[in-house]
């Protein structure tokens, strides 16, 4: 197992701060703290990195500016709770950026959203956008539609999906604990802390208080999940204290803090099984010969002017299939029009786009990210 930060190579991060680290314990946003995340975030990209930060604490903080003391369990307040405390916590983020010259984003999103390929897809295109503008994401659930009940720890679900959404390299999961351990400090003198380890090992869940173990370390659980979650899409997670001295600073040069669980799924092999086999065929593209050439020699995204032939009913962010004029599926991935578009804007260069459709939602039919070349 390296012993090297598992940040330290890291190009594209998801970070993921919890609540209590947020508001402090619960006594509102913790000012101090959340300027020194935005100096060290500050500090990553400066060195070239793309960060998206994940942040719990709109329900804590709704709950401090109602003026509430014990957390409610109806839905109705909780979402009220949070409509209130995002006000604030975007507030907090972007006061405490625009001191380092760096705009901010709010970005609400639902699981739902990264379930449906047409908002997954959208999801995708504004983060990468926002990244590419040198715009820091604060991401977090959009708690005033969910419907289910806001659970403690669900933001450790959504950076997981974050990660996989813009293939990030590493999840930094920042917490009020150091990391993993064993068995619970607090109850086992014996317990050991758990430095590194792969990502999606049984025996993590049953440490952290899942089957077969009654131990739960202050929702540690969640956090081994995300990074089960996390390593199907081929990243690495890092779990340590947000109250650790400078810790993203450290980490990305290298310094080993907390627990980092590893993962041996390369990013492009985890992305073409899902594209291959998880997802079903919504319909077929046939491609002339320069094109073919372009994506499968030059790994170039496949533009609608190298389209010859449109099939199927599929909506954006479906799976098609890319085949050659002979019939043979030579790729596939997610398609950024419809059937119907892209009927209408085959043959034709991008720059036509808007002139056929009235807009433009991408200047590619498949970008060359969702495209997964078959063997």
């Amino acid at each position: 197992m390296e012993t090297k930060s598992l940040v330290r190579d890291a190009k594209v991060i998801v970070v993921k701060v919890g609540s209590s680290l947020v508001t402090n314990n619960g006594n509102g946003l913790d000012q101090a703290a959340i300027a020194g995340w935005a100096a060290q975030i500050a500090e990553l990209v400066k060195q070239g990195r793309q960060v998206v930060l994940v942040s719990s604490g709109a329900v804590a903080e709704g709950m401090q500016r109602l003026g509430w003391k014990k957390r409610p369990t109806a839905v109705n307040e909780l979402q009220a709770a949070a409509a209130v405390g995002q006000m604030g916590l975007v507030q907090m983020y972007e006061s405490c950026f625009s001191q380092h010259q760096l705009h901010t984003a709010q970005v609400l999103l639902t699981h739902d959203d990264l379930a449906d390929r047409k908002r997954y897809l959208n999801a995708r295109s504004t983060l990468r956008t926002l990244l590419n503008l040198n715009v820091i994401p604060i991401i977090n659930e959009n708690d005033t539609v969910v419907t289910d009940e806001i659970r403690f720890g669900d933001n450790d679900t959504l950076g997981s999906l974050v990660a996989n959404l813009i293939e990030a390299d590493t999840l930094v999961i920042l917490t009020d604990q150091q990391g993993l351990y064993s068995a619970d400090p607090r109850k086992d003198q014996h317990a050991s802390f758990i430095q590194h380890a792969m990502a999606g090992d049984v025996a993590l869940e049953q440490m952290a208080g899942g089957a077969g173990s009654s131990v739960g370390t202050g929702g540690m659980l969640t956090k081994v999940l995300a990074a089960k979650r996390a390593a199907r899409s081929g990243a690495h997670t890092v779990i340590a204290s947000g109250r650790e001295r400078a810790v993203l600073v450290r980490l990305s040069a290298g310094e080993v803090i907390g627990t980092h669980l590893h993962t041996s799924q390369m990013k492009t092999t985890a992305r073409k099984q899902w594209l291959a086999d998880h997802l079903q065929l919504r319909g077929r593209l046939t491609l002339d010969a320069g094109a073919v050439k372009v994506i499968k020699q030059d790994g170039k995204s496949l533009l609608p002017i190298g389209v010859t032939a449109v099939t199927g009913d599929f909506e954006r962010g479906e799976v098609v299939a890319c085949c050659n004029e002979a019939g043979l599926e030579i790729a596939r991935g997610l398609v950024n029009y419809s059937a119907n578009e892209a009927q209408r804007i085959m043959r034709k260069p991008s720059t036509e786009i808007e002139k056929i459709l009235g807009y433009v939602e991408e200047s590619e039919l498949i970008h060359r990210d969702n495209l997964i070349l078959l063997d």
